[in-house]
């Protein structure tokens, strides 16, 4: 089958940072399923991944963490689906990635595509829906709302115009009825956040207490920092409640501490999500990520969640990755980016 890797780290620009391979396609064991893959997504992860190979590989490095696609053969021991289902899911960073035209994945961390949705707009969420996800409802232990009891409590969603803060921005609003605010620097950013659900809009590249005061509040229950988190370690501190809750996904550049003793007076929850730890450490509730999927796809065809899925770069091949990679790594997507499948005369 054909796919797009890489053998050594080099800038994206050059050619030979992502390139067209040759590899065997896999053969579906156990729960694996075999899927055809009609569409992917890249996030700042594929980026990081790329970056940090340090040695030259004499076997091509296959990433990709957001797919949609259809099964075509399935292992022995699946039960949860069948050839021919339309799938969606992010996959496990510890296997080959989905940059390819067939990808093998544990059928508990897929879910059913939505069915009103295209396979692009599909592909768009898995990543950042499981992450956006995992972080409110089980990190931070929010908890959902009836309509009644709305803007009870208040969400900070640091980055909000990116991929998990623009899912992250419908779920707390739309599912846990929280008040919520974006940091945005831009004004079609912070558009974009809005039309997303946030009630107010502040600027990250300024002191979050002075903002607050600005749009007349003065602190919040919970923070969702998607945008590093050594550069608003203070800013969380001052804005968090007292025995508020923060939830991160940014590890700091270059291992450098930071001063959580900040939090020690206000007696604040800080945690961690990271969307592949179940499949990392294979855990017992690995199957969460099938069942969180398949509830968000229904909430996706109702229409109370909506894609993020904002740049098509056309089919998946090299010229066209490396191109995605470029944009991702200048820091200024706005939600998602997708790629369609490869097209049908490499098959």
């Amino acid at each position: 089958m054909k796919a797009i890797g890489f053998y050594q780290y080099l800038p994206v620009e050059d050619p030979e940072s992502l390139v067209e391979v040759e590899v065997p396609t896999p053969e579906p064991g156990g729960r694996d399923l075999l899927v055809q893959v009609k569409a992917i997504s890249v996030n700042p992860v594929d980026v990081k991944v790329r970056s940090r190979l340090e040695t030259v590989e004499t076997e091509p490095r296959i990433i990709g963490w957001d797919a949609a696609g259809v099964i075509d053969k399935i292992g022995s021991d699946v039960s949860l689906f069948k050839a021919g289902d339309e799938v969606y899911y992010a996959g496990d960073i510890t296997r080959p990635g989905c940059n390819c035209q067939y990808h093998l994945v544990d059928e508990r961390i897929v879910g059913r595509k939505p069915t009103s949705f295209s396979f692009e707009q599909a592909a768009a969420m898995p990543l950042t829906t499981i992450t956006a996800w995992e972080a409110i409802f089980e990190r931070l232990g929010v908890e959902r709302s009836a309509p009644a009891k709305q803007d009870q409590r208040s969400i900070l969603v640091i980055g909000g115009a990116g991929g998990v803060g623009s899912i992250a921005i419908q779920l707390a609003k739309k599912l846990a009825g929280c008040k919520v605010i974006a940091t945005a620097s831009r004004d079609e950013s912070a558009q974009w956040c809005r039309d997303n659900g946030a009630d107010q809009i502040i600027n990250h590249h300024k002191p979050f207490g002075e903002e607050f005061k600005r749009i007349g509040t003065d602190e919040v229950d919970y923070i969702l920092c998607f945008n590093s988190t050594e550069m608003h370690i203070q800013n969380m501190a001052d804005v968090i409640k007292p025995q508020g809750k923060i939830c991160t996904i940014v590890e700091t550049k270059d291992s450098r501490p930071v001063n959580i003793n900040l939090f020690q007076s206000k007696s604040v929850g800080f945690m961690w999500e990271l969307m592949f730890t179940r499949s990392m450490y294979n855990t017992p509730d690995m199957q969460a990520q099938h069942d969180l999927l398949n509830e968000a796809g229904r909430f996706f065809d109702e229409g109370l969640l909506k894609t993020t899925m904002t740049e098509n770069y056309g089919p998946l091949t090299a010229e066209n990755l490396r191109k995605a990679h470029g944009k991702i790594e200048t820091g200024n997507m706005i939600g998602k980016l997708v790629l369609s499948g490869m097209s049908s005369h490499q098959d």
